[in-house]
């Protein structure tokens, strides 16, 4: 029975680097459908998917994140054995952060590398209004601001019916969200924002390196919030350059120890 977390395919014995990929608030695994074809040989893109949306749209969506995280762990806890990579966009960027965290506590193996995108630091305050229990009309207009979601869409009553539980349940995690002060990760951290990006000031981002001790940066893009999609070349670039140290190094622990080498 195929596993429902994995969008395109449950990771198999390839060489290179696992990418587990999380959706921004309303997404789902289809943001990164193109990822896979676009990603060299070193990196296997693998899309997660949430319940309550994309193949689990039937599925009760989670409106948690210590309960997210929890379940994801589960997931994804038999598919550590090789290095692995965590990315995610907007409410995926604090996700994969307190993935981490969560697999940190599980005594279980760290990525390889964080990648967090369009997400403001986890330890600023909210300064958007809650509207996870707000009317329809107010959570339309929440989307209308945030610009990911086509006019076409957001005008079909019919299918916004169906999408709004989902929708609710992702506003409910960001604006439930409580920061816990913990140890720094011990991982390498990349941050990305868009220079135009309406929700997450950029001058603000780089206060997420400070959530990692290892080696960390921020890469700033061309685009607005989601220029996820509008600079995918760019993200796509600076994650695979970002772990083609990872495969090379996996790759040297395969052959072993050079003579002489101590």
């Amino acid at each position: 029975m195929p596993n429902p977390w994995f969008a395109q395919s449950e990771p198999g014995d390839e060489p290179g680097t696992r990418l587990f990929c999380l959706p921004y608030a309303g997404g789902n695994a289809s943001a990164y459908r193109t990822w896979r074809d676009l990603a060299p040989e070193h990196v296997r893109v693998h899309p997660l998917e949430l319940p309550g949306r994309g193949t689990r749209w039937s599925e009760t969506p989670v409106s948690r994140m210590s309960l997210i995280t929890e379940m994801l762990a589960d997931a994804l806890a038999g598919h550590l054995d090789q290095p692995y990579a965590l990315f995610g966009h907007s409410m995926g960027g604090l996700i994969a952060f307190e993935l981490a965290r969560t697999l940190r506590e599980r005594g279980l193996p760290q990525p390889a590398h964080l990648f967090v995108s369009g997400t403001a630091a986890p330890d600023l305050p909210r300064t958007r209004r809650p509207i996870h229990a707000a009317p329809d009309a107010d959570v339309l207009e929440e989307l209308r601001f945030l610009g990911g979601t086509p006019p076409e869409l957001l005008a079909d009553a019919g299918l916004m019916e169906l999408l709004l539980p989902a929708l609710r349940a992702d506003f409910c995690v960001l604006e439930t969200y409580e920061y816990r002060a913990l140890t720094p990760l011990a991982v390498p951290l990349t941050v990305f924002g868009g220079e135009a990006d309406p929700l997450v000031a950029s001058g603000k981002l780089h206060l997420w390196l400070r959530q990692a001790r290892d080696r960390s940066r921020l890469v700033l893009l061309p685009g607005d919030h989601f220029f996820l999609h509008s600079a995918v070349s760019d993200v796509l670039t600076t994650i695979t350059d970002a772990l083609a140290g990872t495969a090379v190094r996996d790759a040297a622990d395969a052959v072993g120890p050079s003579p002489g080498a101590f």
